[in-house]
């Protein structure tokens, strides 16, 4: 089966926050099965999983801080009262200087893996750029981070950040096997951290080089950070790039779902 096409909530920044009702209801209409949130933007779980049932969505993964510290548990419970299954999240990019600052972030996200378990949830590990631009005696930090994780941790691949990187995403997605889980799937020039993202098949990033790498991928999220036309226009068009060429598994047949 196709993996399913979700949408990261963060393309929609402070829209999502004054009309969250509003942004989950226009996503449905596109054809999208699923959202990662990042945020509850005020609402309760509870209101943010009856709104998804009512629109017949449900979570592909959440953007979640890793759960280790102090806030573990209201990190947990809160999920959990969401239904969330898999929690995902990053180290900062400075954690990417040196091989003993990987080291010291990954016990934050091996400890999160620990505590998560024992609520039946999973931990996944997004990548940015850092992850792959910074190379220490011929290894990618991305290398380094990857064989001392949890072997219980999954991957989220973000292919633009990759690239943005140096490196192809569609290498790094081919060698990852069953730990890849989701795509973030985004388009753009990929020159530059401040770029604008474009609608996915219109950029830089080779999609279906990517897409077809490997099997094990469960959903594929759509993100643009930033956009210079209107995000929902874009979401549109990328649903229908990624559905019509029998990329990515939608509720819509491509070429259905219109703009508002």
């Amino acid at each position: 089966m196709l993996p399913g096409i979700a949408a990261q909530l963060w393309t929609f920044h402070d829209l999502a926050a004054k009309d969250l009702e509003g942004v989950l209801t226009r996503i449905s209409e596109l054809g999208y099965l699923a959202v990662e949130p990042l945020g509850l933007h005020g609402r309760s779980p509870a209101k943010v999983r009856e709104l998804l049932d009512s629109l017949g969505m449900t979570l592909s993964s959440v953007h979640a801080p890793f759960p280790a510290g102090p806030d573990a548990r209201k990190i947990l419970d809160e999920q959990a009262e969401l239904g969330a299954s898999t929690l995902v999240w990053s180290l900062e990019k400075e954690e990417f200087d040196t091989p003993s600052a990987i080291s010291k972030g990954v016990e934050r996200v091996n400890e999160g893996a620990e505590r998560a378990r024992a609520y039946g949830m999973t931990i996944g590990y997004h990548n940015h750029y850092a992850e792959f631009s910074n190379v220490f005696d011929g290894r990618r930090a991305y290398d380094l981070l990857l064989e001392q994780l949890d072997p219980n941790v999954v991957l989220e691949l973000d292919m633009y950040w990759a690239k943005l990187g140096g490196a192809d995403p569609a290498e790094i997605i081919g060698g990852l096997g069953e730990k890849l889980r989701f795509l973030h799937v985004k388009d753009g020039p990929a020159e530059t951290e401040a770029d604008y993202m474009v609608p996915v098949g219109q950029g830089t990033v080779d999609i279906r080089a990517a897409l077809t790498a490997n099997d094990a991928v469960r959903w594929h999220i759509v993100e643009l950070d930033r956009s210079r036309i209107d995000q929902f226009e874009a979401l549109r068009q990328s649903y229908d790039y990624l559905v019509g060429n029998g990329l990515s598994r939608g509720r819509l047949a491509s070429g259905t779902t219109e703009a508002r």
